[in-house]
């Protein structure tokens, strides 16, 4: 997957904290000194060939973590029409070798347990793999083989060519995509920097008819003297590195030179508007040109660190136009860190088209203001703890570490980079975050982008000059679970049974909305801003999640800040503000998350969420957890308090910590919540009964999108606490585990076919299913569905899409898995449970679930279950639960009486294809293609986008 951004602010209203792994006892260390942050020791070398080698023990148990980061990104598309070659490239490198053809690259892959994926950036291509330890040479071995020897035919080049098509079409529905291709199109006359990662769309148009060039790209780009492998995790440094020389060391250097582009001086500020064809709120940017990362020159570090603290959440901004004002429900600023200068940008998501001149000329007087005002040295100080805190805490699995150390390493190939970045950090001064401000925030190298759907006030067009915009003179009813480890990131989880299947009838939305009025409106004793400002420089995090019948407040810091970060997070739930500013902002804020962020803006998890909707109608599961419109909007600040007395409760709580945690440390938090009212808290639902359809019953949601959007499903009574859980946990994950290219779906739809860009399975809910790969913990449910995602198809292959899906569960349900297929799947999953409860949210999550579902330990639970099941047992569960034949379907897509009417006449379905493609697979679409559905038009209806979730 391409990454455009490090940090896209409009991706989600919260975004999970990461922390220290619980599993990882051995590698914690003191806090780090100021001059060095990343507390490992690392061996480095270099082969003659020019390869570098990075190993890291970390002490997690295990897991190792290789990930290879290659300097070849967008910015190295020098030639004209190829633009988004990295990025494609990236996809190609999943295409095999001769040596190792995709179908067994994968099966190894899988045999070791392991999840992989890739990403490109401006700079860089990334490859990561995490997996058991005793793999290693396994996976160093067939990752050389395609680092030296890829393959692929012109067939298999065209089918991704597709693939990356429908990458983009996905991203399309994205403001802040389309807004980011305009800003960098104005900023940017020469260098590459001007597209974006996903290049420009006639050159992704184009790229089918480029093969040939496929081919010199590979051979000039990937090379060992632009290539780090970093390998981390529980792993010996002198024999990973004789490894790494073993396979790697016939890699030959290339001689391909070019120089990238330089761009010239920018020769005054610019304006671009971008129309966008659907409602949606205005976007407001400001950008300037920013110098290219260094960890020897103050410069990047300074500006980054200047704008983070004008127009971050601790920033006097933040609290004038977000909490106060209310003008805008997210002010940001991005500063990525690039090999050349690129752009910084403050942005401002504004909630009314005729206050966009206001906010961006308040954006812009803040700018002016840094020319002459620098900051104080106690708000540099406290942000230079926050960035080496921040950073501490997201060092809490293998992969995540060896993520962390590429996004460095691949300036320079050297792990000295981040340490002598942070040091660098360490000595800025107030003065040098001015100089910076004076040196880069200037007229001649803005550009303000905008984009809205409703016209913006007159004048916005019109750039003043900053100098004219600068100021003119003037005892608990509950347990504890600790999770003991030597981590120094303490993690703590407030799970409480409480979830939007209690909002009241015409309130829905009143859990989540109480739940944000807790972590997300301060303390009676502290507004929020005072809150975010307090919790700054000890870089400690309080968020919440709500769900159908749980809301869990998550809260972490470094335990060396212990006692001042409960006295300022806890008193948010224990005795919270509820003041009415607070409550507008928020309330705003859920309903542009439910009716912009999901229905407006993402049509795959709008589908998903329709999906369960129609399954549970009529049940307290029937609408989504953020609510409905009318729900919403009738929902008052009386009606926030009255759920929270009966809902936050010590009867309703259940209550995990983990890290270094000392007795009288776990003593204090129970002491603290023992301040919630004593008693069971709201009365606990039945288990809600999803209502089975009779044959295909189909919901088409009518809206303006590019592509089709598809989820079906069906109600199951399997949940964790089920005897068949572990069966049928197996069986989707052969059928289509979430984000795995090796899982059946994903090979017949996307890889074979290049529909689109995934196709995956599920048993129990997975929301933000395109955030992460794993779900988050503290989702428990009484009743779940099961469900599969077929991500964006274009609109002619919808019909197809779903013939070809329903075929194929069909098969699975009729036929089986074979023992092979059994035993490999049960392998992968014997060994990934580990993955994917590496982390210490996790670990603790989990823990706290099997808590509520009443089952032993999730990871013990599933390695038992899944050890004593037999292949016989899986197709029992499977044809117990499933069905091919009766199905909740949800399309969304733009010409919706068009589909309905090739759904109800059972018309023959064509598929075309840019590659040449085996006459087996020809016959059998055409057998597909011809499958009778026999959907009822009394089972077939259209709904207007702007009615679903309205009431």
């Amino acid at each position: 997957m391409s990454q455009l951004f490090k940090y896209v602010p409009l991706a989600a209203l919260a975004i999970a904290v990461p922390a220290w792994a619980a599993t990882a006892a051995a590698a914690a260390k003191p806090a780090p000194s100021r001059s060095e942050v990343l507390p490992f020791k690392a061996t480095e070398k270099q082969l003659p060939n020019g390869l570098k080698v990075i190993v890291v023990p970390t002490g997690f148990p295990n897991l190792v973590s290789v990930t290879i980061p290659v300097q070849t990104g967008s910015r190295n598309e020098v030639e004209p029409g190829k633009s988004g070659f990295a990025h494609f490239f990236e996809h190609m490198m999943f295409r095999g070798t001769k040596a190792y053809p995709p179908e067994k690259y994968q099966d190894i892959i899988t045999k070791a347990g392991a999840r992989q994926n890739a990403y490109t950036s401006d700079d860089l291509t990334n490859y990561y793999t995490t997996f058991a330890k005793q793999d290693l040479e396994t996976v160093l071995m067939v990752e050389a083989d395609r680092f030296q020897h890829l393959d692929y035919s012109e067939a298999a080049f065209k089918t991704e060519s597709r693939a990356v098509l429908g990458e983009y079409n996905k991203n399309s529905a994205n403001p802040m995509q389309k807004l980011f291709e305009a800003q960098r199109d104005a900023a940017f006359t020469t260098h590459t920097y001007k597209h974006t990662t996903m290049g420009f769309l006639k050159d992704i148009e184009d790229m089918p008819n480029q093969y040939q060039y496929s081919k010199t790209f590979f051979d000039r780009w990937y090379r060992p003297e632009r290539t780090t492998i970093i390998i981390a995790g529980d792993v010996d440094p002198k024999n990973a590195i004789a490894l790494v020389e073993k396979y790697w060391s016939g890699w030959k250097r290339g001689t391909y030179k070019v120089a990238v582009p330089a761009e010239p001086s920018p020769q005054g500020a610019q304006y671009r508007h971008v129309n966008w064809p659907s409602p949606t709120l205005p976007l407001v940017t400001v950008a300037f040109r920013a110098p290219a990362f260094s960890d020897t020159s103050k410069d990047q570090a300074a500006l980054s660190m200047l704008l983070s603290l004008s127009f971050g959440r601790t920033s006097p901004l933040y609290k004038r136009l977000v909490q106060d004002e209310q003008k805008v429900d997210q002010l940001f600023d991005y500063t990525p860190a690039r090999v050349d200068p690129s752009l910084v940008t403050i942005g401002a998501r504004v909630k009314k088209p005729e206050d966009a001149l206001y906010v961006r000329n308040a954006i812009l007087e803040t700018v002016a203001r840094l020319h002459d005002t620098p900051v104080t040295k106690q708000a540099l100080e406290e942000a230079q703890s926050s960035e080496k805190y921040g950073l501490i805490r997201t060092l809490d699995n293998t992969d995540t570490v060896a993520s962390t150390l590429a996004s460095y390493v691949h300036y320079d190939r050297s792990y000295g980079t981040i340490n002598r970045y942070y040091r660098l950090i360490d000595t800025l001064t107030p003065a040098d975050l001015q100089a910076a401000a004076r040196k880069y925030l200037v007229d001649a190298s803005m550009v303000v982008t905008t984009l809205s759907h409703d016209a913006l006030p007159a004048g916005i067009d019109a750039l003043p000059k900053l100098a004219d915009m600068a100021p003119k003179a003037g005892d608990a009813k509950f347990d504890l679970l600790v999770q003991k480890t030597a981590l120094p990131q303490i993690r703590f989880k407030l799970l409480f049974e409480a979830g939007s299947s209690q909002d009241p009838a015409g309130k829905e939305g009143l859990a989540a909305l109480t739940a944000a009025m807790v972590a997300r409106a301060g303390s009676s004793e502290r507004k929020y801003d005072e809150v975010t400002k307090a919790l700054f420089p000890i870089a400690g995090g309080f968020g919440e999640q709500t769900d159908k019948e749980m809301t869990t407040f998550t809260g972490t810091i470094h335990r060396d800040n212990w006692n001042q970060f409960l006295d300022v997070a806890l008193p948010q739930l224990l005795s919270p503000g509820f003041r009415e500013d607070d409550f507008r902002r928020l309330k705003d804020a859920q309903k542009n998350a439910l009716v912009l962020d999901l229905k407006d803006n993402n049509e795959e998890e709008f589908g998903k969420e329709r999906l369960q909707a129609n399954i549970f109608a009529g049940t307290p599961y029937g609408h989504p957890v953020l609510g409905t419109v009318k729900g919403i909007e009738s929902i008052t600040l009386d009606d926030v308090r009255q759920f929270y007395r009966q809902a936050y409760a010590q009867g309703a709580l259940h209550v995990g910590i983990s890290g270094d945690v000392s007795p009288e440390m776990a003593a204090q938090l129970k002491t603290r919540l023992a301040g919630l009212p004593e008693g069971a808290g709201l009365p606990r639902i039945a288990r809600p009964q999803g209502r089975m359809p009779q044959g295909l019953e189909v919901e088409i949601i009518e809206k303006n999108t590019r592509a089709t959007a598809i989820s079906f499903g069906l109600p199951i009574e399997v949940n964790r606490a089920h005897p068949d859980f572990p069966a049928l946990w197996l069986a989707k994950t052969w059928l289509g585990e979430h984000r795995a290219s090796n899982s059946y779906l994903y090979q017949r739809i996307r890889e074979l076919r290049g529909m689109n860009y995934g196709d995956y399975a599920y048993i129990e809910a997975f929301p933000r299913g395109m955030f992460g790969f794993f779900p988050s913990p503290n989702l428990g449910r009484k009743s779940q569905i099961f469900e599969v995602w077929i991500r964006p198809v274009a609109p002619q292959n919808a019909h197809m899409a779903l013939r070809i899906a329903l075929t194929e569960l069909g098969k699975l349900i009729d036929k089986g898995l074979t023992e092979e297929q059994f035993a490999a799947t049960r392998d992968y999953l014997m060994k990934n449970v580990f993955v994917m409860t590496a982390t210490q949210d996790a670990q603790l999550g989990y823990a706290l679930d099997s808590q509520w579902y009443r089952t032993p330990e999730f990871t013990r639970m599933m390695r038992d279950g899944l050890s004593k099941l037999t292949a016989a047992d899986v197709n029992a569960a499977i044809r117990k639960h499933l069905s091919a034949q009766n199905l909740s379907v949800v399309f969304i897509t733009k010409d919706a009486a068009g589909l309905r009417d090739k759904l109800l006449s059972d018309a023959f379905s064509p598929i075309s294809y840019d590659a040449t493609k085996p006459q087996e697979l020809l016959d059998e679409d055409k057998a597909i293609g011809a499958m009778k559905l026999g959907m009822r038009p009394e089972a077939v209806r259209i709904t207007p986008a702007v009615q679903a979730f309205a009431q």
